[in-house]
């Protein structure tokens, strides 16, 4: 043993540690959008809620809040993505920890799911249906 306790690709600090760092973030972006239906499918949903929420004659704060909960499903969905593909690789033998750990990962997209149906709903709701 070496003695560190760290990786050993942890080494990158200041301008070069960004750059990669970014270009780590576009590559989880692209395997999410190529491997991951759902995170597909939230995609498409932000692509319209998100225009239509700076359409959409509303306060600030609730124009934040529209435009929140779109991009927290897409957070939880990239989370629950890793989740899945680190429980898999580990073992694609059934196991009640790794379906514990995909079972929660699923809860809090639904959480997620809900917030944007919440959101959405009390605010068109007060402006539109009140």
């Amino acid at each position: 043993m070496t003695g560190h306790t760290e990786s050993p690709f942890k080494g990158k600090t200041g301008l070069r540690r960004l750059i990669n760092a970014l270009g780590y973030s576009l590559d989880g972006l692209a395997a999410a959008f190529r491997h991951e239906a759902a995170f597909r499918q939230l995609s498409l949903l932000a692509a319209v809620l998100l225009p239509l929420a700076i359409w959409l004659p509303v306060t600030p704060i609730e124009r934040a809040l529209m435009m929140a909960a779109p991009l927290a499903t897409l957070i939880i969905e990239l989370l629950n993505s890793a989740i899945e593909a680190a429980v898999d690789h580990t073992s694609l033998d059934r196991h009640p920890l790794a379906k514990r750990a995909k079972d929660m990962g699923s809860a809090a997209q639904l959480l997620g799911l809900i917030n944007l149906a919440v959101v959405w709903g009390g605010i068109l709701y007060g402006h539109y249906l009140a």
